[in-house]
C-alpha cells in the first residue's frame, strides 16, 4: 500500500501536473496569438488552433488523472 502511494505521490502526480501546466500554457499562448494578431486572419486561425489543442490537452490530462485515481482506489480496496 505504501509503495502505491509513493509511486502516485512521487512519479505520477508531478508528471500529470507538468503536462497540465504545458497544456494550459499552450492554450494561453493561443489566446495571446489570437488577441495580438487581430488584423491577420492566418495568425488568428493559428491562435484558435492552439486554443483548441490546449483545451483538448487539458481534457485528456483531467481524464487521465480521474482514471488513475479510480484505478488507485480500486487497487487499494483489494489490498485492504
Amino acid at each position: 500500500m505504501d509503495l502505491l502511494e509513493s509511486i502516485d505521490k512521487v512519479i505520477i502526480n508531478p508528471i500529470i501536473l507538468l503536462l497540465f501546466g504545458l497544456a494550459l500554457l499552450f492554450f494561453l499562448w493561443g489566446v495571446m496569438q489570437f488577441i495580438l494578431n487581430m488584423s491577420s486572419d492566418d495568425k488568428r486561425t493559428e491562435g484558435k488552433q492552439h486554443m483548441i489543442w490546449g483545451i483538448i490537452g487539458l481534457t485528456i490530462m483531467f481524464s487521465v488523472w480521474a482514471i488513475i485515481k479510480f484505478i488507485k482506489g480500486t487497487i487499494q480496496q483489494f489490498l485492504v
